[in-house]
């Protein structure tokens, strides 16, 4: 057996394993960002109806130092980065949402966590392109001590990141754990 036989028998191998995903599958990343588009958006509905605009509520007097919501308006990227992007900001959400769309459609039913975190992603972009659409800008209310003022969509977003990380170090470490296992075809040419 020569080496482009294995190959060739190796990839086509690889892709008979490949399942086209069922339609459940690929909803999955839809009802993920609708869920998160809808959480981010009742929170910050909540905090524009009830606390002004740059006033503070502490939930827990005790833990103000940690913990408060504190309303402020947000033009730039996640956690307040790049204050003055909104116009790019809005386009980019638009981009990356068309591209996550089309990409949760090519995946196959195996990757449950990729559309978990493409979907926690979507949700996120979507729920901050909302207020740059309504409010021409984002609304942040979640304030950790040290950190930037937040809110949920941006959580969503990150949460998403990180699962993402997590997801491709995954497969990179059985990527790389299959290369170092001998083929028999390896094993047969040595012989």
């Amino acid at each position: 057996m020569n080496e482009d036989t294995t190959i060739n028998s190796t990839y086509q191998e690889q892709s008979s394993q490949l399942q086209s995903a069922k339609l459940s599958h690929k909803l999955l990343l839809i009802v993920i960002a609708t869920a998160v588009i809808a959480i981010d958006q009742i929170s910050k509905w909540m905090v524009e109806q009830n606390l002004p605009l740059y006033h503070v509520w502490a939930p827990v007097p005790e833990l103000e130092n940690f913990f408060r919501v504190f309303h402020v308006s947000n033009t730039g990227a996640a956690f307040g980065l790049f204050p003055a992007g909104s116009g790019l900001f809005t386009i980019a959400a638009v981009l990356v949402s068309i591209g996550i769309l089309y990409y949760n459609f090519t995946l196959d039913e195996k990757q449950l966590w990729l559309r978990v975190a493409l979907g926690l992603q979507l949700g996120g972009a979507l729920g901050n392109l909302i207020d740059r659409m309504r409010l021409g800008h984002v609304t942040d209310f979640l304030d950790f001590g040290p950190w930037a003022i937040f809110n949920l969509a941006d959580l969503a977003v990150v949460t998403g990141a990180v699962i993402l990380g997590v997801v491709v170090w995954q497969e990179q470490r059985e990527l790389a754990r299959q290369e170092a296992q001998p083929t028999m075809s390896t094993l047969d040419t040595n012989e």
